[in-house]
């Protein structure tokens, strides 16, 4: 809490703040202000100071990410690299006057039409925070969450000083470009912390491995990405004979889709975590290679990556998803951490699930230009802070927990999900309220779910119940 207040001006903002990060971790409406007023209890008492508490900017939330990101260096272990996420989302809006609001191209549109939807565009980093090391699953821990806006187009009227600075602004804020940005503001802040001999790997989607990425790494950054399957890569040239200009690009390799239906590359099987248990993995690794769109000097591996079977019935046929091109800025990373870097990624798409469905982000009924900005920003550190709770509680042995509904497959030990860690948050701070202490409420559930014919407390369906 100590290290919160650095994040605001005065301390009664602070207090105010922290109520409503309770409201919006507890809320069961839709996350508007007035539902984490609402869900704090401070529904009677002056409610404008909750509004001008994001409008005017009075919370800094890149403080409050920084204490997120300190928190993560500090659970993982010495010798352990440090893993990030980086991909984008789409919060979609309904209006046509909110700031930072412009069409996007749907994500979730099929594959043959292009469909575009009405919203805002963040970019968000986490980092993974595994529970052994690697082989092991992993938590993404949001670290940084940035809004990207598009600039607005001139109209057909508008003067050629208007499309100049249009123009400007446009490659100003182009989305590979801010990428670029927020992995140099994380790499600065691992520096000041005095991580500067801590090597930083980042894995991204196929939307940022391009030259404008690759070409401004910082130093200590590794990138991890997926490519084309018809990427064309070189060879380092050999440069002791000759004379002239020296050679950037040796001979053309085969692309990595002939590397993948070629016998001259051998397979080689890799154990890495995937989709909650241990998989073996056939890949094909290349190594010492260059491609033009990550410079002359940049030598890289390529790993492709066969697809896993499976089953949708225990009867049915097998089949098959498509299969990976991973290109990887530092050749010498070995290719279990490249490999097990990479499939911790898909968290950061856990992460946007639970923001958007279980805490509402974006759902607040708000378009001026620093509530837009502010308000999920301040949800994503909340959400950042209970993983990271969940975690440190977990390690050291507070295994305090709801009794799992008995649709749950009986695994054990299984990790706790976002929305279980929000029903335990809510039952532990409305129990006392509603008459019960935690522990007689789970002794209760425990006798509940043994006795299949006895009817449920209005209090268990409220703590168990999900939006």
């Amino acid at each position: 809490m100590l290290e919160s207040n650095e994040a605001f001006k005065q301390l009664r903002t602070a207090a105010l703040a922290r109520n409503l990060a309770f409201g919006a971790l507890t809320c069961l409406g839709r996350h508007t202000v007035t539902g984490m007023i609402t869900a704090a209890g401070q529904q009677f008492v002056d409610w404008t100071s909750a509004y001008r508490l994001f409008a005017q900017k009075r919370i800094k939330t890149d403080k409050l990410f920084k204490i997120a990101l300190g928190g993560v260096i500090k659970e993982l272990p010495f010798d352990h690299e440090i893993i990030a996420h980086m991909d984008d989302t789409i919060l979609r809006k309904t209006g046509k006057k909110v700031s930072g609001s412009a069409w996007r191209r749907d994500p979730l549109g099929p594959p043959f039409h292009t469909n575009f939807v009405w919203g805002q565009r963040f970019l968000q980093i986490s980092m993974a925070l595994p529970e052994n090391s690697y082989c092991s699953q992993s938590r993404a821990i949001p670290v940084d969450f940035h809004h990207c806006p598009t600039p607005k187009r001139p109209g057909k009227q508008a003067e050629k000083w208007e499309w100049d600075a249009y123009n400007q602004e446009k490659n100003k804020n182009n989305l590979s470009k801010q990428g670029s940005d927020r992995i140099k503001m994380l790499r600065q802040q691992l520096d000041q912390s005095g991580l500067q001999e801590r090597e930083m790997l980042i894995s991204v989607d196929g939307s940022y491995t391009n030259n404008t990425v690759l070409k401004s790494l910082p130093k200590g950054v590794s990138l991890i990405g997926r490519t084309r399957k018809d990427t064309k890569l070189y060879t380092i040239p050999d440069t002791s004979t000759g004379v002239g200009r020296k050679r950037v690009y040796g001979d053309r390799i085969p692309t990595p889709e002939q590397i993948r239906q070629s016998d001259q590359y051998p397979w080689q099987s890799i154990q890495a975590w995937a989709a909650g248990k241990t998989h073996m993995f056939d890949l094909k690794v290349i190594r010492d290679v260059r491609w033009r769109a990550a410079g002359g000097q940049c030598d890289l591996q390529v790993v492709i990556i066969r697809p896993l079977g499976y089953r949708l019935t225990k009867k049915s046929r097998m089949l098959y998803r498509q299969p990976a091109y991973l290109i990887c800025t530092d050749p010498g990373l070995s290719i279990e951490k490249l490999l097990q870097a990479y499939l911790w990624r898909w968290e950061i798409e856990v992460n946007f699930r639970d923001e958007k469905t279980l805490l509402g982000c974006g759902e607040a009924q708000v378009r001026t230009e620093n509530t837009v900005q502010e308000i999920p920003a301040f949800i994503v550190a909340m959400y950042a802070f209970l993983l990271l709770a969940s975690h440190r509680a977990t390690k050291n042995g507070n295994k305090s927990s709801l009794p799992r509904p008995v649709w749950y497959p009986d695994r054990n030990p299984q990790r706790q999900t976002s929305g279980d860690l929000i029903n335990l948050l809510r039952t532990q701070l409305w129990a006392k309220a509603l008459g019960c202490n935690f522990s007689s409420f789970v002794n209760q559930q425990l006798r509940i779910k043994s006795q299949k014919n006895k009817a449920n407390l209005l209090s268990s369906a409220l703590f168990y119940l999900r939006k």
